[in-house]
């Protein structure tokens, strides 16, 4: 059977929208020369705090350096434990190892696919120094329990929100809960700055010392030593990180910030759409949500069972794939990767739900950019491989 689009017109997954204004932004940035460090990182600061009605954001170059500082403005270090999920990018992990500290594991809900808070309790010990929750695709945890058991024990609360910039859990927003929210505007973000990421946090003298932290431990706001209100000194008082945010990338957030609600419905209505269309399809598509919870629709999670299907996961993508249609896997579980297993002795097994799921995922295109095309041609695509399958 021929390919539902053609090889030019590739559906790349997770494809952006850009609109002019961030173009014209980027341009004025090349033309002003101030390509660094400076006002429009400011402003996208002040307009992200704003949006997140939170005191303190300070801008960095990923979420991965946002979870970095966390840990360690919050003195998180070696001999201490930090609990968080299997199923999650490497950079959560990555970013525990970095600051010194050894990531515990907690099997995640199979419904919900975040970390299960009814299993916290007993990876506890007094190690224990913090919980970092990941809000999966946009669904946020359980924060309650999440928070009581931080509470309980004394535990920071980080929150991994780089799915989740619009979620909010009891008209919340995520990212406000704990000591620290951290977020991602990578690429295939729901808004973007290319690489980017951002921290909050309602502490002063935290968010004082990460701002420190991200610019090689230079004191505060040291890249206006370079602005037209003069040269001015600056000290180093601590050993800090190349973990600062571009002008040029800035540029791009201030004005995909603005549209972050017109994203949100957008993505809404084609999971929506998506739903209605699979739904008397061989697999199984993403929980309700309580009505408790906004989600941020960040991704559209499918789970192909071979059992049900027909076909696994893998041929599944490569189905797809050749139908010139991209897809994503988020994620096989971090036990799966051989550097963990060398390094903390994990196995896959042991954390089954976080293990099927991530051997059974697939994400469909949920951009804010698709067009009402794309979105047939994705469920065309999906339709005709299953059927294909004798489904």
């Amino acid at each position: 059977m021929s390919s539902i689009r053609s090889k030019k017109n590739f559906l790349v997954f997770g494809s952006p929208y850009i609109g002019e204004e961030e173009i014209q932004e980027v341009i004025h940035s090349l033309r002003t020369c101030w390509l660094g460090t400076g006002p429009k990182v400011a402003q996208f600061e002040k307009n992200f705090k704003q949006f997140k009605k939170i005191p303190y954001a300070i801008a960095v170059n990923s979420c991965t350096a946002a979870l970095h500082l966390s840990l360690i403005a919050a003195d998180i270090g070696p001999g201490d434990e930090v609990i968080t999920t299997p199923l999650t990018f490497c950079a959560t992990i990555n970013a525990i190892i970095h600051a010194g500290a050894t990531p515990v594991l907690v099997d995640v809900d199979k419904k919900t696919f975040n970390l299960n808070p009814d299993l916290i309790e007993e990876k506890i010990t007094p190690k224990t120094k913090a919980i970092l929750p990941v809000h999966f695709a946009g669904r946020p945890c359980e924060m309650d329990k999440i928070l009581s058991l931080a509470k309980k024990y004394n535990l920071k609360v980080i929150e991994d929100c780089a799915h989740a910039i619009e979620a909010e859990y009891k008209n919340k927003p995520c990212g406000t809960f704990g000591d620290f929210g951290c977020f991602s505007f990578y690429v295939t973000k729901n808004i973007i700055t290319g690489e980017g990421g951002m921290i909050i946090t309602h502490h002063s003298q935290l968010a004082k010392r990460i701002k420190i932290l991200a610019l090689h431990g230079m004191s505060a706001d040291a890249w206006r030593r370079f602005s037209d209100e003069g040269y001015k000194h600056y000290m180093v008082v601590e050993c800090g990180y190349k973990y600062n945010m571009m002008d040029i990338q800035a540029a791009i957030g201030i004005h995909q910030l603005k549209r972050v609600n017109i994203f949100w419905k957008k993505r809404k209505k084609i999971w929506e759409i998506y739903l209605d269309a699979f739904s008397d399809l061989p697999i199984t598509l993403p929980n309700p949500f309580p009505d408790y919870i906004k989600p941020a629709y960040h991704l559209f999670t499918i789970l192909i069972d071979e059992k049900k299907a027909n076909i696994n996961r893998d041929n599944f993508l490569n189905a797809l794939n050749k139908h010139n249609i991209g897809s994503g896997v988020h994620y096989l579980s971090i036990p799966e990767h051989p550097f963990y297993q060398q390094k903390f002795g994990w196995k896959p097994e042991d954390y089954p739900n976080a293990m099927t799921i991530g051997r059974q995922t697939l994400s469909l295109p949920l951009s804010a950019k698709l067009t009402d095309k794309d979105i047939n041609d994705v469920i065309l695509a999906v339709k005709t491989i299953l059927k294909e399958c004798k489904c």
